[in-house]
């Protein structure tokens, strides 16, 4: 694992040069993958990289962690508040869809989690394009492949080094870079509303995840699931449809 670091950290800074970009940015969530991929990007370039953290109507807990990753990094950071900003937004969408009537209740949650998730890209890009840095993102195999991530939100990223690996390989990459054992316990989860964790929402474990991915045997149920979410989530791993030229 020490080597795929290496190689990791090599494979960051050769994409950053042919980008003709100055360093990478990575939004700090107090989650283990972006405290994984906050120590790469400080590895590849110690001067010019930075970490941002965007509270948003979040856990105050994840902002403690968020910051326990920036101490054992050592990266640069800003925390910028997006609560009052999504509020804005979100409820005026909110407003204007229950004055016509055709506001869905059902879907307000799913609705709200992934307007957070996108006005953090959002921000991770208006301080990038600052800096000229490309946005570093987060997502691990096992999300890759389920589609556990926000189209255009957490998805909408430059570059994506941890896409490779398995959550248990996250993991142990976190514990030779340093991350603090806090993150690295702590139950994995998107933030997008309070008492939202990964494995609930999935329907399954990342263990399971990751044993599919391995190609080893897993219940049939949970086979099932992994399979439904892959083959429903197939669009986020493309850029937008276009049609042939006709």
């Amino acid at each position: 694992m020490e080597n795929q670091i290496a190689k990791l950290v090599e494979w960051l800074q050769q994409k950053v040069k042919e980008a003709n970009a100055n360093g990478a940015i990575v939004g700090i969530s107090g989650g283990i993958d972006s405290a994984v991929v906050t120590h790469l990007i400080k590895r590849a370039f110690p001067d010019q990289s930075l970490g941002l953290i965007m509270p948003c109507k979040s856990n105050p807990k994840d902002q403690e962690d968020a910051l326990r990753v920036v101490e054992s990094s050592g990266i640069d950071h800003y925390v910028t508040n997006l609560t009052e900003t999504h509020q804005a937004l979100f409820g005026e969408v909110e407003k204007q869809l229950q004055a016509t009537g055709e506001w869905n209740e059902e879907k307000a949650r799913l609705g709200d989690g992934n307007t957070r998730a996108r006005l953090r890209m959002t921000t991770l890009y208006a301080v990038a394009n600052n800096f000229n840095y490309l946005v570093v993102g987060t997502d691990n195999a096992a999300e890759w492949h389920t589609g556990y991530f926000t189209k255009y939100g957490d998805g909408g990223v430059d570059l994506v080094p941890l896409v490779h690996f398995t959550k248990g390989e996250v993991r142990e990459m976190a514990r030779l870079l340093g991350v603090p054992d806090e993150v690295i316990h702590k139950a994995p989860t998107a933030g997008l509303w309070e008492g939202q964790t990964d494995e609930n929402e999935m329907g399954t474990t990342y263990n399971m995840i990751d044993k599919y991915l391995k190609g080893e045997e897993v219940p049939e149920q949970d086979r099932a699931v992994i399979e439904r979410l892959h083959a429903r989530s197939e669009h986020k791993r493309h850029l937008a449809a276009a049609p042939p030229k006709f």
